[in-house]
């Protein structure tokens, strides 16, 4: 429609002589012509990319995506089994540095209880000397 009003503009501008009424509007029916054909070209040419995008667009959805099972299990699989390895060599470690602490812990405490029982044998030592020496005092 611009395209159709420059060009009916142009024709008026150009026109220094006197046209007649049938002439001007023969032209304007010219110019009119024109931009109906020019409109077409472009509506065709939409119509055109329209019907391209729809057919990609067909096309892509037409695509179908096909899972193997057996990848897909022996994928699975393998990821389980590094996972299990990794599990036991974490449990491995755990089991070996507990072992460690137990038995650093059953160390000392056997050494605690050594100390102790020292304790005691000279505690209880002390106390049959202090006995006997009551005992001579008391004859």
């Amino acid at each position: 429609m611009a395209f159709a009003l420059s060009l009916l503009g142009a024709l008026a501008a150009c026109q220094k002589n006197d046209a007649s009424g049938g002439q001007l509007a023969g032209k304007m029916n010219d110019a009119a012509q024109q931009a109906g054909q020019k409109l077409d070209q472009a509506a065709s040419y939409v119509g055109q990319q329209v019907d391209t995008a729809k057919q990609n667009l067909q096309s892509a959805s037409a695509t179908t995506i096909t899972i193997d099972p057996s990848a897909l299990a022996s994928g699975a699989q393998a990821n389980l089994q590094g996972a299990a390895s990794a599990t036991s060599a974490a449990l491995g470690k755990a089991a070996s540095l507990a072992g460690a602490g137990l038995q650093n812990a059953g160390s000392k405490l056997q050494q605690w209880s050594n100390n102790v029982a020292a304790s005691s044998a000279s505690a209880a030592s002390g106390d049959s000397d202090s006995n006997d020496a009551q005992k001579q005092m008391d004859k």
